[in-house]
Protein backbone atom coordinates (compact mmCIF):
# COMPACT_ATOMS: atom_id res chain seq x y z
CA UNK A 1 0.00 0.00 0.00
CA UNK A 2 1.84 3.10 -1.20
CA UNK A 3 1.28 6.81 -0.79
CA UNK A 4 -0.47 7.56 -4.05
CA UNK A 5 -3.33 9.86 -3.09
CA UNK A 6 -3.79 13.33 -1.72
CA UNK A 7 -1.27 15.47 0.13
CA UNK A 8 -2.35 18.17 2.58
CA UNK A 9 -0.26 21.32 2.90
CA UNK A 10 -0.50 23.16 6.22
CA UNK A 11 0.54 26.66 7.22
CA UNK A 12 2.54 26.81 10.45
CA UNK A 13 2.67 30.11 12.28
CA UNK A 14 4.05 29.04 15.66
CA UNK A 15 7.46 27.71 16.73
CA UNK A 16 6.04 24.61 18.41
CA UNK A 17 3.63 21.87 17.29
CA UNK A 18 2.51 18.56 18.78
CA UNK A 19 2.58 15.35 16.72
CA UNK A 20 1.15 11.98 17.73
CA UNK A 21 0.25 8.64 16.22
CA UNK A 22 -1.81 5.52 16.86
CA UNK A 23 -4.89 6.65 18.76
CA UNK A 24 -6.18 3.04 18.67
CA UNK A 25 -9.64 4.13 19.90
CA UNK A 26 -8.06 5.50 23.10
CA UNK A 27 -10.13 8.66 23.36
CA UNK A 28 -9.09 9.14 27.00
CA UNK A 29 -5.42 9.42 26.03
CA UNK A 30 -6.40 11.78 23.21
CA UNK A 31 -8.28 14.02 25.65
CA UNK A 32 -5.25 14.03 27.97
CA UNK A 33 -2.90 14.84 25.10
CA UNK A 34 -4.98 17.80 23.92
CA UNK A 35 -5.05 19.21 27.44
CA UNK A 36 -1.32 18.64 27.94
CA UNK A 37 -0.38 20.27 24.62
CA UNK A 38 -2.59 23.28 25.31
CA UNK A 39 -1.05 23.65 28.78
CA UNK A 40 2.31 24.01 27.01
CA UNK A 41 0.97 26.74 24.73
CA UNK A 42 0.68 24.45 21.70
CA UNK A 43 -2.32 25.07 19.51
CA UNK A 44 -1.45 23.14 16.34
CA UNK A 45 -1.70 19.36 16.66
CA UNK A 46 -1.12 16.68 14.04
CA UNK A 47 -2.12 13.01 14.12
CA UNK A 48 -0.26 10.47 11.97
CA UNK A 49 -3.10 7.99 11.68
CA UNK A 50 -4.41 4.64 12.91
CA UNK A 51 -7.38 6.03 14.76
CA UNK A 52 -8.93 2.63 15.42
CA UNK A 53 -7.80 -0.74 16.86
CA UNK A 54 -7.11 -2.12 20.30
CA UNK A 55 -9.44 0.02 22.43
CA UNK A 56 -13.21 0.61 22.80
CA UNK A 57 -15.87 2.85 21.22
CA UNK A 58 -14.22 4.21 18.05
CA UNK A 59 -16.69 7.05 17.49
CA UNK A 60 -15.57 8.86 20.67
CA UNK A 61 -12.31 9.73 18.88
CA UNK A 62 -13.89 11.48 15.91
CA UNK A 63 -15.37 14.58 17.65
CA UNK A 64 -12.16 15.23 19.59
CA UNK A 65 -10.18 15.48 16.36
CA UNK A 66 -12.73 17.70 14.63
CA UNK A 67 -13.50 20.00 17.55
CA UNK A 68 -9.80 20.66 18.14
CA UNK A 69 -8.91 21.21 14.46
CA UNK A 70 -6.38 18.36 14.48
CA UNK A 71 -5.00 17.56 11.03
CA UNK A 72 -4.83 13.80 10.42
CA UNK A 73 -2.75 11.62 8.10
CA UNK A 74 -4.43 8.48 6.81
CA UNK A 75 -2.88 5.35 8.31
CA UNK A 76 -3.35 1.82 7.02
CA UNK A 77 -6.13 1.25 9.57
CA UNK A 78 -7.99 4.37 8.50
CA UNK A 79 -7.74 3.38 4.85
CA UNK A 80 -9.17 -0.06 5.62
CA UNK A 81 -12.01 1.24 7.79
CA UNK A 82 -12.82 3.99 5.30
CA UNK A 83 -13.03 1.52 2.45
CA UNK A 84 -14.68 -1.34 4.40
CA UNK A 85 -11.79 -3.68 3.61
CA UNK A 86 -11.44 -7.19 5.01
CA UNK A 87 -8.46 -6.48 7.27
CA UNK A 88 -6.33 -3.68 8.71
CA UNK A 89 -3.43 -3.88 6.20
CA UNK A 90 -1.19 -3.75 9.28
CA UNK A 91 1.67 -5.62 7.63
CA UNK A 92 2.01 -8.47 10.12
CA UNK A 93 3.26 -11.84 8.90
CA UNK A 94 2.94 -14.01 12.03
CA UNK A 95 -0.36 -15.94 12.45
CA UNK A 96 -0.75 -14.94 16.13
CA UNK A 97 -0.14 -11.28 15.35
CA UNK A 98 -2.70 -11.44 12.57
CA UNK A 99 -5.20 -13.30 14.76
CA UNK A 100 -5.36 -10.52 17.34
CA UNK A 101 -5.15 -7.80 14.71
CA UNK A 102 -8.22 -9.28 13.00
CA UNK A 103 -10.23 -9.37 16.24
CA UNK A 104 -9.37 -5.73 16.84
CA UNK A 105 -10.18 -4.74 13.27
CA UNK A 106 -13.52 -6.52 13.20
CA UNK A 107 -14.59 -4.75 16.41
CA UNK A 108 -13.54 -1.32 15.12
CA UNK A 109 -15.20 -1.80 11.73
CA UNK A 110 -18.48 -2.93 13.35
CA UNK A 111 -18.54 -0.01 15.79
CA UNK A 112 -17.52 2.87 13.49
CA UNK A 113 -20.30 5.02 12.06
CA UNK A 114 -20.71 5.47 8.32
CA UNK A 115 -19.97 9.19 8.74
CA UNK A 116 -16.66 8.44 10.46
CA UNK A 117 -15.77 5.79 7.85
CA UNK A 118 -16.28 8.28 5.02
CA UNK A 119 -14.17 10.88 6.83
CA UNK A 120 -11.32 8.39 7.21
CA UNK A 121 -11.56 7.42 3.56
CA UNK A 122 -10.85 11.00 2.53
CA UNK A 123 -7.85 11.64 4.78
CA UNK A 124 -4.56 12.60 3.06
CA UNK A 125 -1.63 10.20 2.87
CA UNK A 126 0.83 12.97 3.73
CA UNK A 127 0.91 16.35 5.39
CA UNK A 128 3.68 18.78 4.46
CA UNK A 129 4.56 22.15 5.89
CA UNK A 130 7.38 24.64 6.20
CA UNK A 131 8.60 24.96 9.77
CA UNK A 132 11.09 27.70 10.48
CA UNK A 133 12.51 27.30 6.98
CA UNK A 134 12.62 23.48 7.12
CA UNK A 135 10.55 21.14 4.99
CA UNK A 136 8.54 18.78 7.20
CA UNK A 137 6.81 15.63 5.95
CA UNK A 138 4.31 13.77 8.13
CA UNK A 139 3.30 10.26 7.10
CA UNK A 140 2.26 7.00 8.72
CA UNK A 141 4.74 4.15 8.24
CA UNK A 142 7.29 5.71 5.89
CA UNK A 143 7.23 8.17 2.99
CA UNK A 144 7.25 5.29 0.53
CA UNK A 145 4.79 2.86 2.17
CA UNK A 146 1.93 3.48 4.58
CA UNK A 147 2.36 0.23 6.53
CA UNK A 148 6.16 0.00 6.51
CA UNK A 149 7.77 -0.88 9.85
CA UNK A 150 10.91 1.16 10.49
CA UNK A 151 12.67 0.08 13.68
CA UNK A 152 15.40 1.96 15.54
CA UNK A 153 17.66 -1.10 15.80
CA UNK A 154 17.45 -2.23 12.18
CA UNK A 155 17.05 0.93 10.08
CA UNK A 156 20.41 2.34 8.88
CA UNK A 157 21.23 6.02 8.49
CA UNK A 158 21.83 5.77 4.75
CA UNK A 159 18.28 4.49 4.20
CA UNK A 160 16.81 7.37 6.20
CA UNK A 161 19.00 9.92 4.42
CA UNK A 162 17.77 8.58 1.09
CA UNK A 163 14.16 9.01 2.26
CA UNK A 164 14.82 12.68 3.00
CA UNK A 165 16.35 13.18 -0.44
CA UNK A 166 13.80 11.15 -2.38
CA UNK A 167 10.82 12.80 -0.71
CA UNK A 168 12.21 16.36 -0.57
CA UNK A 169 12.10 16.78 3.19
CA UNK A 170 14.40 17.97 5.97
CA UNK A 171 12.34 16.36 8.74
CA UNK A 172 10.23 13.21 8.41
CA UNK A 173 7.93 12.13 11.24
CA UNK A 174 6.27 8.70 11.21
CA UNK A 175 4.51 6.23 13.53
CA UNK A 176 3.10 2.68 12.89
CA UNK A 177 5.57 0.65 15.00
CA UNK A 178 4.29 1.84 18.38
CA UNK A 179 7.80 2.66 19.64
CA UNK A 180 9.32 6.14 19.52
CA UNK A 181 12.86 6.98 18.40
CA UNK A 182 14.69 9.69 16.50
CA UNK A 183 17.79 10.00 14.37
CA UNK A 184 19.66 13.23 13.63
CA UNK A 185 21.15 12.80 10.16
CA UNK A 186 22.72 16.24 9.68
CA UNK A 187 22.25 19.76 11.01
CA UNK A 188 18.49 20.27 11.38
CA UNK A 189 17.75 17.07 9.45
CA UNK A 190 15.81 14.41 11.34
CA UNK A 191 13.92 11.19 10.84
CA UNK A 192 11.76 10.21 13.80
CA UNK A 193 9.06 7.81 14.87
CA UNK A 194 6.86 9.72 17.29
CA UNK A 195 5.28 6.71 18.99
CA UNK A 196 1.58 6.17 19.70
CA UNK A 197 -0.93 7.30 22.30
CA UNK A 198 -3.21 4.27 22.01
CA UNK A 199 -1.21 1.84 24.12
CA UNK A 200 1.96 1.91 26.24
CA UNK A 201 5.40 1.21 24.80
CA UNK A 202 6.09 -2.30 26.10
CA UNK A 203 8.19 -0.85 28.92
CA UNK A 204 6.22 -1.79 32.03
CA UNK A 205 4.72 1.68 32.52
CA UNK A 206 1.22 2.87 31.68
CA UNK A 207 2.41 6.08 29.99
CA UNK A 208 1.90 6.70 26.28
CA UNK A 209 4.03 9.05 24.15
CA UNK A 210 3.77 11.95 21.76
CA UNK A 211 6.27 14.43 20.32
CA UNK A 212 6.79 18.19 20.30
CA UNK A 213 8.56 19.67 17.29
CA UNK A 214 10.02 23.07 18.19
CA UNK A 215 12.17 25.73 16.58
CA UNK A 216 13.96 28.25 18.76
CA UNK A 217 17.64 28.67 17.99
CA UNK A 218 17.69 25.05 16.80
CA UNK A 219 15.21 22.42 15.63
CA UNK A 220 14.31 19.98 18.39
CA UNK A 221 12.11 16.89 18.71
CA UNK A 222 11.09 16.21 22.31
CA UNK A 223 9.31 13.01 23.31
CA UNK A 224 6.69 13.54 25.99
CA UNK A 225 5.33 10.80 28.29
CA UNK A 226 1.61 11.15 28.90
CA UNK A 227 -0.50 9.78 31.71
CA UNK A 228 -4.26 9.29 31.32
CA UNK A 229 -6.99 7.34 33.12
CA UNK A 230 -5.80 3.93 31.93
CA UNK A 231 -7.85 2.09 34.54
CA UNK A 232 -11.03 3.67 33.21
CA UNK A 233 -10.02 2.63 29.70
CA UNK A 234 -9.42 -0.95 30.91
CA UNK A 235 -12.88 -1.09 32.51
CA UNK A 236 -14.49 0.22 29.33
CA UNK A 237 -12.60 -2.41 27.32
CA UNK A 238 -13.91 -5.10 29.65
CA UNK A 239 -17.46 -3.81 29.20
CA UNK A 240 -17.01 -4.11 25.42
CA UNK A 241 -15.63 -7.66 25.81
CA UNK A 242 -12.35 -6.73 24.17
CA UNK A 243 -9.70 -9.49 24.57
CA UNK A 244 -8.08 -9.72 27.99
CA UNK A 245 -4.66 -9.65 26.33
CA UNK A 246 -5.27 -6.05 25.22
CA UNK A 247 -6.56 -5.06 28.65
CA UNK A 248 -3.49 -6.53 30.37
CA UNK A 249 -1.28 -4.30 28.22
CA UNK A 250 -3.21 -1.18 29.28
CA UNK A 251 -2.89 -2.10 32.96
CA UNK A 252 0.70 -3.35 33.02
CA UNK A 253 2.52 -1.56 30.19
CA UNK A 254 3.70 -4.85 28.68
CA UNK A 255 2.68 -5.92 25.18
CA UNK A 256 0.99 -9.31 25.03
CA UNK A 257 0.10 -9.24 21.31
CA UNK A 258 1.66 -8.04 18.02
CA UNK A 259 5.06 -9.08 19.36
CA UNK A 260 6.37 -11.31 16.61
CA UNK A 261 6.99 -8.35 14.31
CA UNK A 262 9.48 -6.85 16.78
CA UNK A 263 13.21 -7.11 15.97
CA UNK A 264 15.33 -8.96 18.52
CA UNK A 265 16.61 -5.87 20.31
CA UNK A 266 13.15 -4.29 20.69
CA UNK A 267 11.60 -7.60 21.76
CA UNK A 268 14.24 -8.10 24.44
CA UNK A 269 13.11 -4.93 26.24
CA UNK A 270 9.68 -6.39 26.94
CA UNK A 271 8.34 -8.99 29.35
CA UNK A 272 7.16 -11.53 26.79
Amino acid sequence: MTNQISVMTQTITSNKVAVFGGVYNNYLALEALIADAHSRGIQQLFCLGDLGAFGPTPDKVFPLLLNNNIAVVQGNYDNSIGNNLADCQCGYTDPRDNHFAQISYNYTLANTSDKFKQWQKELPKEIRFDFAGHRVLLCHGSPRQTNEFLWESTTPDHFLQKQLIDYAADIVLTTHTGLHWKRKLAKDKFFANIGVIGRPENDGTTSVWYAILSANEIINIEFVPLQYDHERLAREMEAEEIPSEFIETVRTGWWTTCLEILPEKERARGKY
